[in-house]
């Protein structure tokens, strides 16, 4: 294997990986594989990262299912295509980024029980639809890396029981102890299968239909690296992977963060950046924050986490009129380090997931939040911890509704929301915007009744001509938050300062404000983010407060063009967030 100055030391790097995930014993039969899949795929080594395919204060993912933009009746056109006709003619000044949650064949879990990863399912299109639309947005795609469909060729050939497959699954005693194993479901952890030698129960982490893979066998790790390589080689440059700290499994231990699992993103990560350096990875990990950035490792595993932690908090913060514990949050988060940062979101296709909250609110008001979303039409969805109990894992809700108010009017539903969407695409890192945020969509009650899931209450589908008609009507909610959020997306691509690689400095300005600074790597530009999260108007005296505020200047709010600062002083209304450049 040959290095370039860029991959210096790739092949120790490599050599490494292989000792221990599998063993010294391993290590060169993992090599000879390695070498194989570089020959297969023509890798050669890279000498640099072109600066113009570093993320940029420019970009913004978009996060959609395929088919969730969908033709007329009758139409001759794939979904995926009707999708791009959305994108192309709406959002292309504003979205970089697509994100196409899985787009394979699959049997249930909207996608992800995937029963062929180098297929796109012809229901909403094929590769050519894909590589179309890798020609104006980057792509990006899942590999979903813990499980796949019972009903893939892999399981019907394990169940019988035919080479390699009959080692691609983790088959357990059922009397065995698994107490301690993490779980983010409520569903039994094994599931029994009748295979050609018997009955065997194998290992099902989110569902018995998600049959989990088994990562200590090589043979599964070399094959999700071919999957890996070929969705490059079909436009992809973002791959998600997904639900991947549960990969490695290990008895008598809780089989989430194992070194393993990290050790084997290091490879990803050692592949990527010598061969693919214009690949981006992304960790998928639903867990507590200090969990979940430690997949940066040493800045050698992802480049980017998913910030799980910001979706409840903005919420709570919102919803409370008190953005206290958001600051602190805020302040705790850690330099990264080089080349990585945030994957910035409030809603996406799952829930809005509790578990990245555990210990940054009281508890009362972690109650208080998971019943108000039950009071405002939504669902709790539970995971069954150790001692056999459950305990809120992810509500159910669309980001929209989420900020309804019995009491309050539906104005001051669209201002809070709009308030979390600003302060999202404030924050260091990239921003995710999902497409329903994009237009205020309400919960899908109806569809939760047909599938009998609560997720399906954030996932409704459109007509094209219906979501171009609603997104239309001058003056109503979804209209001015569609116009609302190009808007800002437009103002964002212009100011240097909101560099995803940039700076960030949280101030104290009180209970009822969130403030924070933003500066571009250089320091040659500087945006202050005010946001006043409560219903009423907020006064702030510069003179009073630690902020870099000029009493002899004037300022404006960059998002309005309005004057905002006048002698040190400023009046917020209700949930307004401000953008005041230096």
């Amino acid at each position: 294997m040959v290095d370039s100055i860029y991959c210096k030391n790739t092949t120790e790097r490599l050599k490494k990986h292989f000792k221990i995930i599998y063993g010294e014993e391993h290590v060169e039969d993992c090599m000879i594989r390695i070498r194989a899949h570089i020959n297969k795929f023509n890798l050669k080594p890279a000498d640099s990262v072109p600066e113009e395919k570093m993320w940029t204060q420019e970009d913004h993912i978009l996060i959609t299912y395929g088919n969730m933009v969908q033709p007329q009746f009758r139409e001759a056109v794939s979904k995926l295509h009707k999708l791009y006709q959305f994108l192309n003619s709406e959002l292309q000044d504003t979205i970089s980024t697509v994100h196409i949650l899985p787009f394979f064949p699959s049997s249930s879990d909207d996608g992800f029980s995937v029963i062929d990863y180098r297929r796109v399912d012809e229901t909403i299109g094929g590769w050519d639809d894909i590589s179309h639309m890798s020609e104006e947005f980057k792509i990006m795609g899942d590999l979903v890396m813990n499980h796949t469909s019972r009903y893939s060729d892999w399981f019907k050939r394990y169940l019988e029981k035919r080479e390699p497959y009959d080692k691609f699954f983790i088959e357990m005693d059922p009397e065995a102890d698994l107490s301690l194993v993490t779980r983010p479901r409520s569903t039994p952890l094994l599931t029994p299968v009748h295979t050609a030698k018997g009955e065997k129960f194998v290992w099902s982490t989110f569902s018995n239909d998600q049959i989990d893979v088994n990562f200590s066998n090589p043979d599964v790790l070399f094959e999700y690296l071919d999957i890996f390589f070929f969705y490059l080689s079909k436009g992809l440059s973002v791959i998600r992977l997904d639900a991947v700290a549960f990969i490695w499994k290990e008895p008598g231990t809780n089989c989430i963060h194992l070194k393993e699992t990290h050790e084997i993103i290091k490879l990803f990560r050692t592949m990527v950046d010598c061969f693919a350096p214009n690949t981006t990875i992304i960790t998928e990990t639903n867990v507590p924050h200090r969990e979940n950035v430690s997949y940066f490792g040493d800045g050698d595993e992802t480049h980017m986490v998913y910030q799980f932690s910001l979706p409840p908090l903005l919420l709570h913060a919102i919803l409370t009129e008190n953005a206290f514990y958001l600051t602190e949050w805020a302040k705790s988060l850690k330099e990264l380090p080089d080349k990585c940062t945030y994957f910035n979101f409030t809603s996406s296709h799952d829930g809005i997931g509790v578990r990245p909250l555990e210990g940054l609110v009281p508890q009362s008001e972690f109650t208080d939040l998971v019943d108000g979303i039950r009071k405002k039409g939504g669902f709790v969805s539970e995971k069954k911890n150790p001692d056999g109990s459950l305990s809120p894992y992810e509500l159910n809700i669309t980001y929209f509704d989420a900020f309804s108010d019995l009491n309050g009017t539906k104005e001051m539903q669209m201002n809070r929301f709009l308030c979390s969407q600003i302060i999202c695409m404030s924050l260091k890192g990239v921003p995710g915007i999902y497409l329903h945020n994009l237009m205020a969509t309400k919960n899908n009650v109806e569809g939760v009744s047909i599938t009998g899931r609560y997720r399906t209450i954030n996932r409704k589908k459109w007509y094209y001509d219906d979501l171009m008609d609603t997104i239309s009507v001058p003056g109503s909610i979804p209209n001015q938050v569609f116009n609302k959020m190009k808007e800002v997306m437009k103002r964002r691509s212009s100011l240097v300062a909101f560099q995803p690689f940039g700076k960030q400095v949280i101030y104290e300005v009180d209970s009822e404000i969130f403030c924070l600074m933003r500066k571009d790597i250089s320091e040659s530009q500087r945006v202050l983010v005010i946001a006043n999260v409560t219903g009423k108007i907020k006064e702030i005296d510069s003179k009073n407060l630690s902020l870099p505020i000029d009493v002899k200047k004037d300022y404006e709010d960059v998002l309005t063009g309005e004057p905002i600062f006048h002698d040190g002083l400023a009046k917020l209304d209700p949930f307004q967030v401000v953008w005041v450049r230096f």
